[in-house]
């Protein structure tokens, strides 16, 4: 399907009921009822939130507070993590996941809201973790845009990860917060070829493009690095080093990297994808996934599920930190931010009176 990593779209694993339509029930019989058209279009819905703020306690990610303006992600992904979130809100996570959009237009008013608490305790906040915050619906709705407004407004620290080139349109923001030690971002940056971004990544930005936004923030004095993730068996992990060389080169001063997971509905969506596009290899990759995750497609335990284990993990891990320390990249997870500058501008502002 034409700028879909998917056509499929698999059960709702909380949903009892499963429907099908059969080609042949005599009810698609007008030229204009194509079963399988070339493409579908998105769909978008609003969501009034009553919080925007999510919390974890993972010692996997470098953050334990997070936003997401959008929920599903038009950049399609095949091997998007957050896929089958999707599930609870009574949809795929296959191509409703990448064309059945839910945005919340109320996130900047909910977050002031949240920052005016006098509970509110200041630490970093990643924008755009499950979904992408610059995928192609951000030019239309501006709600990330909004949430950077209310950070610089309140002095908030911000961590951004993109493959969305629609950052730039924010340096102004970015900038600002960055000379105050505020901002930080990571482009995901999985191949340096078209074709394999065209086929695992249909709707993101090109390669040669995040290199032009990693350059572009890296000039403006935003602290800019990558994320490899994830590393894909005898997909992209054979890029690895001539991807972190593209990403210092254009200015890049910290580099991480994630093994593919294949959490609940992904295994399937992914096999699928692999066998269509790869099928001379298709096996021998999840034969290699099986031996990072005990034998399993995914293994979910804390402190592995990121990087997977045994001697092809150990080599990935190797060859990444090598090349990145040859190249003088920061392989620290997070940039250190500030959380000492947060202020309220309307208690400030009554404290005039």
């Amino acid at each position: 399907m034409k700028t879909r990593a998917t056509g499929l779209n698999p059960h709702n694993r909380f949903q009892p009921i499963v429907t099908d339509r059969d080609q042949d029930d005599g009810w698609y019989q007008a030229p204009e009822d194509d079963f399988n058209p070339d493409s579908v279009a998105t769909e978008v819905v609003n969501e009034s939130v009553r919080s925007i703020i999510s919390r974890n306690t993972s010692p996997d990610v470098p953050f334990d507070q997070s936003i997401n303006p959008y929920r599903g992600c038009e950049h399609a992904c095949i091997y998007c993590f957050a896929r089958p979130t999707h599930a609870y809100w009574d949809m795929s996570p296959g191509m409703d996941f990448e064309t059945r959009l839910i945005a919340k237009p109320n996130a900047a008013c909910r977050l002031r809201e949240e920052f005016d608490k006098p509970a509110y305790a200041v630490s970093p906040i990643a924008l755009g973790v499950n979904t992408d915050a610059y995928q192609p619906l951000e030019r239309e709705r501006r709600i990330t845009r909004e949430l950077l407004e209310v950070m610089l407004e309140y002095r908030h620290p911000v961590s951004i990860i993109t493959k969305g080139a629609l950052i730039l349109r924010d340096l102004d923001l970015l900038t600002e917060l960055a000379e105050q030690g505020l901002c930080s971002v990571r482009i995901s940056l999985t191949t340096l070829s078209n074709d394999l971004k065209r086929r695992m990544e249909p709707r993101t930005a090109a390669p040669a493009t995040r290199l032009k936004m990693i350059e572009q923030l890296s000039d403006a004095g935003i602290p800019t690095g990558i994320i490899l993730g994830p590393v894909i068996p005898f997909i992209n992990d054979q890029e690895i080093e001539a991807i972190l060389e593209a990403a210092a080169s254009a200015g890049a001063s910290r580099a991480s990297w994630i093994m593919l997971r294949l959490p609940l509905e992904i295994d399937e969506l992914f096999q699928e994808w692999l066998t269509r596009h790869f099928p001379q290899r298709a096996e021998h990759v999840m034969n290699r996934i099986r031996d990072l995750r005990g034998g399993k497609s995914y293994d979910s335990a804390f402190g592995r599920r990121m990087t997977g284990i045994g001697p092809y993990a150990d080599l990935i891990r190797q060859r990444f930190s090598n090349k990145a320390k040859r190249l003088g990249l920061n392989l620290h997870q997070a940039e250190p931010l500030r959380n000492d500058l947060f202020r309220r501008p309307a208690g400030e502002q009554m404290g005039l009176w």
